[in-house]
């Protein structure tokens, strides 16, 4: 075992380790309130949701990745990598579609209180729950095609049309047929990041108008902290731009695998690139 593979192992472990514990501290949190009676709010349900989803997409991503990098290639068979594979891609989709269901809900929660708005936000507490089982409902049927190109690097040492992922390989064809493919599957991924930039810079344009309304509040306050609304405006900023940023530059990261034939550097600079963003938000979060 080279040092090399020890530093990605510890990387990649590291990385899955971190994220995990941040994510359970959150269930943990959300689960401890409930069973004390605390009445949870609705967009509690979206963050556990979320947490669940980033500390399952670690898990299903690092420990095999972890154990690739050992030079452990081989310990899933054919079911195994569709099994583990599939199930993180449903994880990812759901990380991505809860964080958009999170911008949405907080752009509407923080939307001025007019009759039209307090009708729109009470329809959009009952509906959390009954959009989550869509989403995950959904998720779990749409990326159910991956079962039938994933493979094994068992079973795939000598076939020469696959993209190799480290632990699983999937079977490539035509590169029209792999750009239609990539947009196809590309399209709910856009529109979640297209909604939630719209949903986050909403909510900052309101905390700004709020800010202005009440400045004269803030310039006669001695605390040297930042104000509520601009505090809730960093962490917009950071959690949007966070996602955004690594998203983007995974996404362009896979799409050129897909076409070139990647080097193991740029194998492994996607998949730390993949669990960035689980890994830190849940600490954006607390």
């Amino acid at each position: 075992m080279s040092p090399l593979e020890i530093i990605l192992g510890v990387v990649f472990c590291s990385q899955t380790a971190i994220g995990v514990l941040g994510n359970s501290f959150l269930v943990f949190l959300f689960t401890f309130m409930f069973l004390t009676a605390h009445k949870l709010r609705p967009i509690d349900t979206i963050l556990i949701q979320l947490a669940w989803a980033n500390s399952l997409m670690l898990l299903f991503k690092g420990v095999p990745q972890t154990m690739a990098a050992l030079s452990l290639k081989n310990f899933l068979d054919d079911t195994g990598c569709k099994t583990v594979f599939y199930l993180l891609r449903v994880a990812r989709a759901l990380s991505l579609s809860m964080t958009c269901f999170l911008s949405g809900f907080q752009a509407i929660a923080i939307s001025p209180s007019t009759s039209r708005y307090i009708k729109l936000k009470n329809r959009t507490q009952k509906s959390i729950i009954p959009c989550s089982v869509l989403c995950w409902i959904s998720h779990l049927i749409l990326n159910s095609i991956i079962l039938l190109t994933i493979k094994g690097t068992r079973t795939t040492r000598n076939i020469s049309n696959l993209l190799d992922y480290g632990f699983c390989s999937t079977s490539t064809t035509s590169t029209i047929t792999v750009a239609l493919s990539s947009v196809v599957a590309s399209l709910p991924d856009v529109t979640c990041v297209g909604l939630m930039v719209f949903a986050s810079g909403y909510m900052m344009l309101l905390l700004k108008r709020h800010q202005k309304r009440v400045q004269h509040i803030h310039t006669s306050s001695l605390s040297p902290r930042a104000s509520p609304e601009i505090r809730a405006t960093r962490s917009i900023q950071l959690l949007v731009n966070t996602f955004v940023f690594f998203y983007l530059l995974n996404s362009v990261l896979v799409l050129y695998m897909h076409f070139k034939n990647p080097r193991p550097w740029l194998l492994h600079s996607s998949n730390f690139l993949a669990g960035c963003f689980p890994n830190i938000c849940p600490f954006v979060l607390i």
